[in-house]
Parts: C-alpha cells; structure tokens; sequence
C-alpha cells in the first residue's frame, strides 16, 4: 500500500508541475497582452518558445513534452491561449502552427540532454538546440504552410520565410541562454530530474 501510494503521489507531482508548464506557455503567448511595454520596434516579445524549452530542461524530456502537448490540445479545442488570444481547430492551418507543434519536440530534446548531462554548459547547449529545433522545424513549416494552402505573398520564398524570422530571433537566443542557466540552478535545488547512470 506504502509503494503505490508513493507512486501516485509522483503521477500527481507530475501532472501539476507539467499544467504549471501548460499554464506558463499560456501566459508566455500573450505576455504583451498584459505588458504592452514588451513590444520592440513592432515586434511583439513573446514568452512562448522560453517557456515551452524550460518546460523540457526543468520536467525532463516525457513531461516536458506532455506540459506542450496541453497547451497545444487546450487551444485546439477552443480556449484562447495561443498568441493573439487565438484558439480552436482552425489554427491548424495558420502558416505558424508549426511553431506550436514543435514545441513538444523542443521540449523533449532539451529533456532528453539535461537528462543524461547536468553540467551548467548541457543545459545551456540543450537550451540553444531545442530553441534552433524549433526554428528550422517552424519556419519550414511556415514555408511550406504559405505554399500550399495560405496566400503567399509575392516573391515568397524559404530565405524571405527566414527574414520574417532574424527580428525575433536574438530575443529568443537570449533567453534560451537564461533558460539554461535558470534551469540548472533550479535543477541543483529541487532535483527534479533523476540522474541516469551512463
């Protein structure tokens, strides 16, 4: 009886810390909605990919992937939790839903490395891979979305799909820096991911 009530207790540790995740890509999505100060030169500073790789370098690989996994189910089924209060099906066609779906991906790398090394330079390496996954996956899937079904603009191309993506992406490098670092330290106090034996 004393195993399977620890071992309950741990499943629900873990769905907890994985809706507080969910909750923060939330939060992250819309962050200038509440803090309008956050917009640079026209540029909105969203909070969506920080959170989604700090999800996977804080839980691990599996509930950092799950933490995004909610986030992206919850919005498609209606609530408004995507950038621009955006939810439902339909988001499944914009051109930046690719963004969203690989955050589970981002997610479980970053996971998968602070997993099998917990040196302050993995985490801060697991950070700058999971935000590059999500780059390259996301504006490939941007590009591909334009061709194919959204209305491209003219002279569209791969490299103009990565142009729309350089204003962003220094952001987006820094903080996945601090992620890694924030991580780390958060990762020394509460352990929340188990050291595997090499």
């Amino acid at each position: 009886m004393e195993t399977i009530s620890k071992t309950s207790n741990l499943k629900t540790i873990d769905l907890v810390y994985s809706a507080l995740f969910a909750t923060l890509i939330m939060i992250g999505a819309n962050i200038t909605t509440f803090a309008p100060f956050l917009v640079v030169g026209g540029v909105p500073i969203t909070l969506q990919t920080f959170f989604a790789v700090l999800a996977g370098l804080v839980l691990g690989s599996r509930k950092g992937a799950i933490a995004c996994t909610v986030y992206m189910l919850i919005g498609l089924a209606g609530a408004p939790v995507f950038a621009q209060f955006m939810g439902g099906p339909s988001i499944l066609l914009k051109p930046t839903f690719g963004f969203i779906a690989t955050f589970i991906i981002s997610a479980y790398v970053a996971g998968l490395i602070v997993e099998h090394f917990q040196t302050r330079i993995a985490y801060v390496t697991a950070a700058l891979t999971a935000t590059a996954i999500n780059y390259v996956l996301g504006t490939t899937w941007m590009y591909f979305a334009y061709k194919l079904w959204a209305a491209a603009p003219d002279g569209f191309s791969y490299k103009m799909a990565w142009l729309w993506m350089l204003p962003p992406m220094p952001k987006d490098i820094i903080l996945a820096i601090f992620a890694g670092f924030f991580a780390f330290r958060i990762q020394k106090t509460l352990k929340l991911i188990p050291i595997k034996q090499k």
